[in-house]
Parts: C-alpha cells; sequence; structure tokens
C-alpha cells in the first residue's frame, strides 16, 4: 500500500518490527511500580528500555534473527548470553592498544564474537547459545571456541565462553566484572549493518585518548568511556572493542543511568530536573561544539550520572565513532586534530549542528520530556544559562534537525544520512 520505490522490503521490515515490538513488549515489567527493585549493575538500566529506537521506522526490527535468537539475545528479554572466544593469530589480527592477557593463548589473540555472528555471518561450526529466558533455543555446538573460567580468564583446552548481559545497543555487553564488550552483528538493526570496521579499530585508542582531552575543557561535567583496546582479525566481521563500563564514573549513591532509560525514573516527571538535564547537556554539547567536536549524543550513547536524590550532576559519554571534528575549529583552540577515519572530519557548519542538535536534542532530551510542550518549557528554563556562540543562535534560530530515518530506509542507493527540519519548540507556536 505505500506504493513508493523500495516499498517491498521496507513493508517487510516494519511487519518484523511490529512483531518483535509485540515480543519486547510481552516480556515488559512494571518498572516503577510496587516491588520493581532499583537497577544495581548498569546493565539493569539498560534492560529497562523496552520499545527500542524512540523514532527509527523499524525500532525492533532484526532481520535474520528468529523469535528464539531474539529470546536468547534482546536485552529487553534480560538473558546472559555467551560470548564465544575466537583463537586467532596475533600476527593476523590489527590490535589497537593493549589487549588483556586473560585474552591471548600464547601467540593467539581470543576475540570475543557474538554467537549470532558466529552461527550466522561467520560460519563456524557453533558458537555458545544464552541461559535465562529462551534457554537452550539459540544454542548450537562450541567447536572452535576457546574455553574460558567462571571467572571469566580464557583456558588453553575445553570449550566454554564469556558470559555477559547484552545492552541497549544488542551487540554491546556487559560482563560481569566490568567491562563492556562491543562485538561485530553484520545485520541491519536501525539504519546500517553494525559490524565494526577496521578504521574504527585502528582509530580507538586515538580516540581514547582525544575524547578524554576534549572532555577535560568541560569542569567535570563531563567524562569519556575509554575503549582501552580493540581487535580486528582480518575482517569488519571478526572484531570487537573492549570499553570501560560507565559506572566508573559514578561516585557513592549515584547512578549512571543512559537517557533512553531514564523514563523509569522521577526525573522526566519534575519539569525542574528536566530543565536542569536539559542545561547540562547542552552547556556541554554546545562548549565541545564550539571546539570542535559534534556528539552525536542520543540516548543510547549519552548517558547522565544522578546524585542520590536524583538530581542529574554530570555526563558520560560513550561510543565516539560517531563523533563529528572540526580541523578549523580546533585549531582556533589550539587542538591538534587527531588521527580519525576520513568520514569525521568536516568544517561544515550545518554538518556538526545536525550532528548534535539532531541527536541531543530532537532525540534525548525530547525522548525524555515526552511531549512538545515539555521540551519547550525545559529549554526555555535552560536556553539563558547557555554558553553564547553562535552554535545556540542557530539552534534558537532556525527549524529543528533530524535524521530522515524513513526516507534513509527508502533509499538504500544514498549514502550517509539524510535530513528532515522539524518546527523548533523554541518559536512561537511551534508545536
Amino acid at each position: 500500500d505505500l506504493a513508493v520505490p523500495h516499498s517491498g522490503s521496507f513493508a517487510a521490515e516494519l511487519g518484523h518490527s511490529t512483531a518483535s515490538l509485540a515480543l519486547s513488549r510481552a516480556g515488559q515489567r512494571d518498572f516503577g511500580g510496587p516491588g520493581d527493585a532499583a537497577p544495581v549493575r548498569d546493565w539493569e538500566w539498560e534492560q529497562r528500555v523496552v520499545d527500542g529506537h524512540p523514532f527509527h521506522p523499524n525500532c525492533r526490527s532484526r532481520p535474520g534473527f528468529s523469535v528464539a535468537e531474539q529470546l536468547a539475545y534482546g536485552p529487553e528479554h534480560r538473558p546472559v548470553v555467551e560470548l564465544g572466544l575466537i583463537p586467532v593469530p596475533a600476527r593476523e589480527c590489527l590490535v589497537s592498544g593493549a589487549w588483556p592477557d586473560r585474552l591471548r593463548d600464547g601467540d593467539r589473540v581470543l576475540v570475543p564474537v557474538h554467537p549470532w555472528q558466529a552461527a550466522h555471518v561467520l560460519k563456524r561450526a557453533g558458537a555458545p547459545g544464552a541461559s535465562g529466558r529462551g534457554e537452550g533455543v539459540a544454542s548450537v555446538s562450541r567447536q572452535g571456541v576457546a574455553s574460558v573460567s567462571r571467572q571469566g580468564v580464557a583456558s588453553v583446552s575445553g570449550e566454554g565462553a564469556l558470559a555477559a548481559h547484552p545492552l541497549m545497543a544488542l551487540r554491546t555487553l556487559a560482563l560481569p566484572d566490568g567491562p563492556h564488550v562491543k562485538t561485530a552483528v553484520s545485520a541491519r538493526l536501525t539504519s546500517s549493518v553494525r559490524d565494526i570496521s577496521l578504521g574504527s579499530v585502528a582509530a580507538s585508542a586515538v580516540l581514547s585518548d582525544f575524547g578524554q582531552a576534549v572532555a577535560e575543557r568541560t569542569d567535570g561535567l563531563l567524562r569519556i568511556t575509554r575503549t582501552p583496546a580493540a581487535v580486528a582479525a582480518g575482517s569488519p566481521d571478526l572484531t570487537a572493542l573492549l570499553r570501560e563500563s560507565p559506572e566508573k564514573y559514578a561516585g557513592p549513591g549515584e547512578r549512571v543511568v543512559p537517557v533512553a532509560a531514564l523514563a523509569g525514573t522521577d526525573l522526566p516527571r519534575s519539569p525542574a530536573r528536566l530543565a536542569r538535564l536539559a542545561r547540562l547537556a547542552l552547556t556541554v554539547g554546545l562548549r565541545l561544539l564550539d571546539l570542535g567536536v559534534a556528539l552525536e549524543a542520543h540516548g543510547q550513547n549519552l548517558l547522565v550520572v544522578l546524585s542520590p536524590d536524583g538530581e542529574p550532576v554530570r555526563l558520560v559519554y560513550r561510543d565516539l565513532a560517531d563523533l563529528r571534528v572540526s580541523p578549523a575549529r580546533l585549531a582556533q583552540h589550539g587542538i591538534p586534530v587527531p588521527d580519525v577515519p576520513d568520514r569525521m572530519v568536516t568544517d561544515d557548519a550545518l554538518a556538526l549542528r545536525r550532528k548534535l542538535f539532531g541527536s541531543l536534542v530532537a532525540g534525548a532530551l525530547a525522548g525524555t520530556a515526552g511531549s512538545g510542550s515539555a521540551l519547550r518549557a525545559a529549554l526555555e528554563t535552560a536556553v539563558p544559562d547557555l554558553p553564547r556562540t553562535d552554535d545556540l543562535s542557530a539552534l534558537l534560530g532556525g527549524p529543528l534537525p533530524a535524521k530522515a530515518l524513513t526516507l534513509m530506509r527508502l533509499s538504500p542507493g544514498a549514502a550517509g544520512d539524510q535530513w528532515a527540519e522539524l518546527p523548533n519548540p523554541l518559536r512561537s507556536g511551534s508545536g
């Protein structure tokens, strides 16, 4: 019925998304209700996000995943997933940073692999399954996978895996001892295939150092989760990154909550706290944009540190691979341009502003506010205290950018992001 080019595949994805969303909601808990215990670990917050991407037309579309595999690997179903460890000679690997000894076997690197990737893309004889809900339904044999002890240390013989908790990104999982593992899952989840490029692996250490350096210019308002090690074994299909847990940046009694999971807290119901979150996030975003760094600060990448009484006090940002950096702006502040992939580099002010405002205002803040009127009130309260920059003037004076995600799915031949313009909530009469 869409009757537009490429509508056939798009309609199939919509059907899959509808069924997947229904499956997700079928297992939903009464978060915040009587008897609901507050999350303790970071992955528990992430698994509260039931509906997935707030704006993508295929928010729960996971092509290539069976019902059993969704139950076994989807974070909203709260499984424990077993990551395989595939041994690869170190001479055949691109390694960035210091790959840990516990994930080595002599002269071989043990590469963490998502079981879906092992079974469907790498075509290995097998990969670990998942425990918890759906136990056994997605398991396959473990031939060729190195073993791991109960403490998560790889052994030389036998069979086993790394037990981990899937996060919102599905392919990124939290290990029990804290670090997160980002794996390659070569399936189209939302707008792109989720492998890890060789360029991202090579640049991971440089990006960590660069991100930390610019975060230090925010007077303690922003922390960056570092990527201490990354590995690629010959192709984007067999790659992995190790990343710090955001929990590292929580003080006593504090909680680190992804913005997408704030619906389970009191913050969105408090106009004053929502305004303070808007002020905090925009202050950090505008400072970095002026320096020459545009964050993709959507509700998954951006986390907020809440004080023991629920006040937003600072931010944590993860996944630096989608930053945009401006050589001209960096030079104005005496900051060297990092050695990053070309796709991340631009001096185009419109592209930089779209990256930040589309993800942060149209995405994270709008999703948290839940309505145009709540977003407008939060922004009106926050704006007088924001850095007075040309970027702020552009935000206040023009339409609000948002990724045209439906158009992108209907334009398979067009590379990169496409954009729409939404009414500006700060302009009179805007919705």
